[in-house]
C-alpha cells in the first residue's frame, strides 16, 4: 500500500473515531472539530454563534448534560478537562455549513475529508440494510420449505419401508395342474 493512501487510512480512521450518535444521530463534537481545523474550540463556537441562522437544530445541537455524561462515561478518562459549556454537537449538514463559516484552507479540506467519510458510513449502512433484508428474505424461504421438506421425508421414509418389505407377487408364467395357487 502506498504512503499516501496509508495516510488517508489513518485520517479517515481519525474522524470515524471521531463521529458518535446521539439523539439518533451521527455527529461530531465542537472540540474533535476545532481540534482537526486548527482552531480553539472558544473560536469556533464564536463563528456558530455569529452565524446561527446557517444552524438550525437539524444541523448542530447542544448536548444535555445527561448526554455528556454518557459520553464521557465511554472514555473512562478525564481528558476533558473542565469545560464551562455543554459541547455542541454538529450533524453531516452543520459540519458542511462550517466550510462556509470557517473560511481557511485547512477547514475546507477537512470539511472535504469528513463529508466523504459521512458518505461512506451511508453506503456501508445501505450495503448492510440489503444484506439484512436478503438474509430475511431467506429466512422466511427456508422457514417456508421446513414443511415441503418434512413432507419429502416423510414419503421417503414410507418408500423405504415398502422396499424393505416388499408385497407377495404372483408368479407368471405356466401353472401346472395341481399348483395350490390357480
Amino acid at each position: 500500500m502506498a504512503k499516501k493512501e496509508l495516510q488517508i487510512l489513518v485520517a479517515d480512521q481519525k474522524i470515524l473515531n471521531r463521529i458518535y450518535v446521539i439523539r439518533d444521530q451521527k455527529v461530531m463534537l465542537d472540540k474533535d472539530l476545532a481540534e482537526m481545523y486548527g482552531v480553539e474550540t472558544k473560536r469556533l463556537n464564536e463563528q456558530v454563534k455569529r452565524n446561527g441562522k446557517r444552524f438550525p437544530k437539524d444541523f448542530m445541537f447542544t448536548l444535555t448534560q445527561k448526554e455528556f455524561g454518557n459520553l464521557r462515561s465511554q472514555f473512562a478518562t478525564s481528558s476533558w478537562g473542565g469545560i464551562r459549556y455543554l459541547p455542541n454537537a454538529f450533524t453531516e449538514q452543520g459540519i458542511a455549513m462550517l466550510s462556509s463559516v470557517l473560511n481557511s484552507e485547512i477547514a475546507i479540506e477537512v470539511n472535504i475529508r469528513i463529508i466523504r467519510v459521512f458518505t461512506k458510513l451511508r453506503d456501508y449502512a445501505l450495503t448492510h440494510k440489503d444484506i439484512l433484508r436478503q438474509l430475511a428474505q431467506l429466512e422466511k424461504e427456508v422457514k417456508g420449505n421446513t414443511r415441503d421438506i418434512e413432507a419429502i421425508f416423510v414419503v421417503l421414509k414410507e418408500l423405504i419401508e415398502k422396499q424393505s418389505m416388499p408385497t407377495p407377487r404372483n408368479k407368471i408364467g405356466f401353472r401346472q395342474y395341481g399348483d395350490k395357487k390357480g
